[in-house]
């Protein structure tokens, strides 16, 4: 199913041990071997191998920030009177140095910790050869006190790069292609340093292509997606519309979609998902690495906190036996194809234009070029192409062309129209 989606990496919710059987994984309290609720080690060896097969990279997520009081590292050293780890506990913090940590904080600055944190990070690819690692919470890994400052806690943080750059160079020592993914969400300016360094960041577009999909007139501004935008020199921004931190943007249309054409509901099940699939396409067409919720290419809607929100949620196999659904996957499909194909998706010369209700996407390559229009309004509407040259162009979706004489020349969409 994933290699015909054409995937090329799976990125795994923490798989190390963690407390109890039915959760997301990072409330960790073992480092070196994979939850006994996800089944025994050889079991996820033979999975990594089969992807490796495949052509398919393994990433794990794996929780450094904190782990949780049954770890023996949080046990060995503790303050029962104030219920938390003793001042001369090794590896943690007797209280959190920043806000929105759960469990035990780390001391990433301890001598100890930074033991602990390389053998973890050679161990996966050593025993499991897996691939490379997102981390969660990376932000946290500083002993700045920012307690009660979230402002604070996201600013330049020079001794936090230090310590990101030498747990990177820790893991390429052991693997130099590996992926090192961070979960950091700080001040742009630190962002483009570790990103210029060779790490990866994750991107969180969620608000954005949400209101944008919904026929919002605000906010709708996926700018931000782009590592460009963003003024970074090396393309290693991941960013998503849809992660499991967040609601499930299909579920989110037929709540909350624009309902104002009676012509055209967007909390229709046919035209939410028509809004999956221009959605998904300008997310597709913006270059750099991108990441999919899984099954957010069958448009899932089941609500984040279905069955709580840590909870397991139905596998809905059947979505593909819906021709509208299996048409964005579909749709998805071919925009990961493109993505891989051709130079022009990986281009570093292109040009969003998304802040209002008409969007577009220039892609400029000398091996060829590409322009994407979309409609995200409930009417239809025009739009300027701008298209880089006059001549013949080709719409990839239908096998239309059109002859462009002039580059002011305006398109026609209609309402949720696409055309690549």
């Amino acid at each position: 199913y994933l290699k015909r989606l054409g995937i090329n990496a799976i990125e795994l919710m923490p798989p190390s041990e963690f407390e109890g059987n039915l959760s997301w994984g990072y409330n960790p309290n073992y480092y070196f071997a994979p939850d006994k609720y996800y089944g025994p080690k050889n079991d996820m060896k033979r999975f990594i191998d089969e992807c490796h097969k495949q052509g398919i990279a393994v990433i794990i997520d794996m929780v450094l920030n904190h782990s949780f009081g049954t770890s023996p590292m949080v046990m060995l050293y503790w303050d029962a009177a104030n219920n938390r780890p003793a001042a001369n506990n090794p590896w943690f913090n007797p209280i959190a140095k920043h806000e929105y940590n759960v469990g035990f904080d780390f001391n990433h600055e301890s001598p100890d910790t930074k033991y602990l944190v390389s053998r973890v990070v050679k161990h996966w690819i050593e025993d499991y050869k897996i691939d490379g690692y997102r981390f969660d919470l990376s932000k946290g890994f500083t002993q700045k006190n920012t307690l009660g400052n979230v402002t604070a806690w996201g600013q330049y943080d020079a001794t936090r790069i230090a310590i990101w750059k030498q747990i990177s160079d820790t893991i390429w020592s052991v693997k130099p292609n590996a992926y090192v993914i961070l979960e950091h969400f700080a001040d742009n300016s630190e962002e483009k340093e570790l990103s210029s360094y060779g790490m990866m960041l994750w991107g969180n577009s969620n608000t954005n292509f949400a209101e944008a999909a919904k026929g919002s007139s605000s906010n709708t501004n996926f700018s931000w997606a782009s590592y460009k935008t963003r003024g970074w020199s090396e393309p290693n921004l991941i960013s998503y519309m849809e992660s499991h931190d967040e609601e499930r943007i299909m579920y989110r249309i037929l709540k909350e979609g624009n309902f104002s054409n009676p012509y055209y509901n967007l909390r229709d099940t046919t035209n939410a998902l028509e809004r999956m699939q221009l959605a998904s396409v300008f997310l597709l067409s913006i270059p750099g690495p991108k990441m999919i919720w899984q099954f957010g290419e069958l448009g899932y809607d089941y609500s984040i906190d279905f069955n709580g929100r840590t909870g397991e949620k139905p596998i809905r196999w059947d979505y593909q036996n819906d021709y509208r659904r299996n048409t964005l996957y579909n749709i998805v499909s071919e925009m990961l194809k493109l993505r891989k194909e051709h130079n022009a998706f990986r281009t570093n010369d292109f040009t969003l234009d998304v802040s209002g209700y008409m969007k577009k996407i220039i892609l400029n390559h000398s091996d060829m070029s590409a322009v994407l229009l979309g409609n995200f309004n409930v009417s239809e509407g025009n739009i300027v192409p701008g298209f880089p040259e006059n001549g013949k162009w080709y719409e990839y979706f239908t096998g239309d062309s059109i002859t462009v004489t002039a580059g002011t020349d305006p398109i026609t969409l209609q309402a949720g129209e696409y055309r690549l």
